[in-house]
């Protein structure tokens, strides 16, 4: 479903600028992730109930890191994802589900940063799956 923001709405809307800002559009994609078709069978695999307040902490020191340059977050992503059975079709969801939570709830220049990044991000993941897999060279 496509949610269309009014014009009033856009006016009033801010951006992205505290931790608390993080935490909100972090809880709010990952409810849509858990209820999606596509991705919740792919996450609830590897995320038990019992783990997902810890992954959502990780999730704010991520976006956190990249929005306000804080060093938090330490990880690396890229290996959690590497094992997954997901191609094309899941990224393009993650994404669509991400722009249209930032969309829904911020307006600005970190809004826009965060969509960018998890365009950027998920793109980088999909082809190095995809290169290991040997689906790409």
């Amino acid at each position: 479903m496509v949610y269309i923001t009014p014009i009033a709405e856009l006016c009033t809307m801010k951006d992205i600028a505290t931790k608390e800002d993080v935490v909100l559009f972090v809880n709010a994609f990952y409810d849509k992730v858990r209820q999606d078709d596509l991705l919740a069978p792919i996450f609830d695999s590897k995320i038990p109930a019992e783990r997902w307040p810890a992954h959502l902490e990780r999730m704010y020191l991520f976006w956190g890191g990249i929005l306000f340059g804080n060093s938090e977050y330490v990880g690396n992503p890229f290996a959690h994802h590497r094992p997954l059975p997901v191609g094309e079709a899941h990224f393009e969801r993650w994404v669509i589900l991400f722009r249209g939570t930032i969309d829904e709830l911020f307006r600005g220049e970190k809004a826009e940063l965060a969509k960018h990044r998890a365009a950027s991000i998920a793109a980088i993941f999909l082809n190095k799956i995809m290169f290991e897999r040997g689906l790409r060279q």
